[in-house]
């Protein structure tokens, strides 16, 4: 990589270069149950409704997005509602430069201001590149759930991870929504959590 990456949060503009890099998985791999890629008018929407409450972030380069990360509800009742599910994309030529490790990083410095408690990851089986990717990370491997999907003219197992984020109040607040968690006086030094670690390494 010849400039250094910067990390910021994801707009409804940013649909094309987020779909240029999912598209690839749905139409030719087992990564994403998504079997057609969405349109940018539906990804544009995705990252709209994903910032009411959720962080979505960009890695930038100077020559467009290279990856992307987002957090989502894991399950609607209240319950739940201090867990999520993460996802992260990398494209082709920006795998295995640490992209997605940074943009994790500051997803999880995002979730802890936000309240959030736990992160659960799922994973199609097998991928030993994001099996491996996940442990490094410090995820916890808590399921595995065989032929659980059909995709690519082949059964799959489905792997959950989970990582803990913070401690678990007894009577916890709930999580501040993402544009109130915007206004932190230390909100740039969050996103920039993830770059800082991959300068330094």
């Amino acid at each position: 990589m010849d400039a250094a990456p910067q990390i910021r949060l994801a707009t409804p503009e940013d649909a094309a270069a987020v779909r240029e890099i999912y598209a690839p998985f749905c139409e030719s791999t087992a990564v994403t149950f998504e079997e057609t890629a969405p349109t940018e008018a539906e990804l544009a929407a995705r990252i709209d409704s994903t910032l009411e409450t959720y962080p979505w972030l960009v890695c930038e380069l100077d020559d467009g997005v290279v990856g992307y990360a987002y957090a989502g509800s894991l399950r609607k009742r209240r319950a739940y509602e201090w867990v999520v599910e993460l996802s992260v994309y990398v494209a082709d030529d920006a795998r295995r430069s640490g992209v997605g490790r940074a943009l994790y990083e500051s997803l999880f410095a995002i979730l802890e201001r936000q309240g959030f408690c736990d992160a659960y990851a799922v994973t199609t089986l097998p991928n030993p590149a994001t099996v491996r990717f996940h442990e490094q990370l410090g995820f916890e491997r808590v399921a595995d759930f065989p032929a659980m999907g059909y995709t690519q003219d082949a059964w799959h197992d489905v792997a959950w991870w989970r990582r803990s984020i913070a401690e678990k109040a007894a009577d916890p607040e709930p999580p501040t929504p993402l544009p109130v968690a915007r206004d932190a006086p230390d909100w740039g030094g969050l996103v920039r959590t993830g770059v800082d670690r991959l300068e330094s390494s």
